[in-house]
């Protein structure tokens, strides 16, 4: 694979690691900055901290728990985009946003990252990797509540690349993390993946934050796995 401009060519999405409260809620919000933070992807600005090593990349500041932005706009569920608890099941509000709030929120944080990301599938970049990390265990808005994860999960569901892709990187990702690596459990893809498929190839990959590494470590690991998977291409 030839890199652009000594970068790696793909782009990296990293919608989870924010931990702002925006200043339309925040008069309504009842959460504690742990409960916000923990709610999120706790160390992925330092674990996907690659904006210099690939062509393109987005993250965001808003929390995850106000604006879930790997979410449908019209996800109404508890855990949907605009949330009426955590993932812990932990009351996000005193009294849930207006329909107009509602929009606003939407308007200001959400629809802009998503029109990024349709923006940064570009010719210099072959395929998307929306970025996350999960807790060592299932929370109680998961699929797999209370159960142990692996280190790492990839996914493609419905196809969001090809499966040659994915099992590559899964090779290479096992490489690297001592083979603790599933492909499409627990997680199938999400919002994002799906949704920018059919712009260009998406791959999902969730880093358990349980403590087998640093955050560091594990940054090296994960760059080292993609360094190795594009080799794999012509």
């Amino acid at each position: 694979m030839i890199l652009m401009k000594n970068k790696m060519p793909v782009l990296i999405s990293v919608p989870h690691a924010g931990d702002r409260i925006p200043p339309e809620v925040e008069n309504i919000c009842i959460l504690n900055k742990q409960q916000i933070i923990k709610d999120g992807d706790v160390g992925a600005s330092e674990v996907y901290d690659i904006e210099d090593e690939v062509a393109n990349y987005i993250s965001t500041k808003v929390a995850r728990a106000i604006v879930d932005l790997n979410r449908s706009p019209d996800d109404r569920r508890k855990d949907g985009v605009i949330k009426t608890h955590t993932c812990w099941d932990e009351p996000v509000y005193e009294k849930y946003p207006s329909e107009e709030t509602i929009k606003m929120l939407l308007k200001k944080y959400y629809y802009p990252y998503h029109t990024r990301l349709t923006e940064l599938a570009s010719s210099s970049v072959f395929v998307g990797i929306d970025c996350h990390t999960m807790a060592e265990k299932g929370p109680p808005v998961a699929p797999d509540a209370g159960l142990e994860r692996p280190w790492i999960c990839l996914s493609n569901g419905d196809g969001t690349c090809p499966d040659k892709w994915l099992n590559l990187l899964g090779k290479c990702m096992s490489e690297e993390f001592n083979g603790n690596v599933s492909l499409n459990k627990p997680f199938k893809g999400g919002y994002i993946v799906r949704n920018h498929a059919v712009e260009m190839p998406w791959i999902q990959l969730e880093l358990s934050r349980a403590p087998f590494m640093t955050n560091m470590e594990k940054r090296e690991k994960v760059l080292a796995a993609l360094k190795k998977w594009l080799n794999y291409f012509p």
